[in-house]
Parts: structure tokens; sequence; C-alpha cells
């Protein structure tokens, strides 16, 4: 075993930086993702209610001779 302290630690500041940089991108990108998906599910789940409404309106419409 022919192995050197100074191999071992042989980061420099800048690179952990980086690293620490790059996850908390990713993190940030993770969560606009959630967020982009969750606003998705939720105009998903208001779909049945808008279509209920639509369908109010055009009965109230046909009953009153609008249509």
């Amino acid at each position: 075993m022919d192995r050197t302290d100074t191999a071992r630690a042989d980061v420099d500041a800048d690179d952990l930086l980086k690293v620490v940089l790059v996850l908390a991108i990713v993190w940030l990108l993770l969560e606009i993702v959630d967020t982009v998906i969750g606003l998705t599910f939720a105009l998903l789940n208001a779909v049945p209610t808008l279509l209920a409404i639509v369908i109010v309106v055009l009965i109230v419409l046909w009953l009153t001779d609008r249509i």
C-alpha cells in the first residue's frame, strides 16, 4: 500500500463549491418540475366540475330557448 495522505485530500474548495452548486441547481429543477406536475393534476381534477357547469349552462339555455 503506497498511498500518501496528499492523494486522498487533493480536492480544491472550488471543486467542492461546483459540486454543491450543481446539486442545488438539480434540487431547484426538481422543485419546479414538482410544481408543474402538481398544477397539471390540479387542473385535471377541476375538469369534471367545469364539465358539469357547462352541462348546466347548456340545459338552462336549452330550456329558455336561447339555443
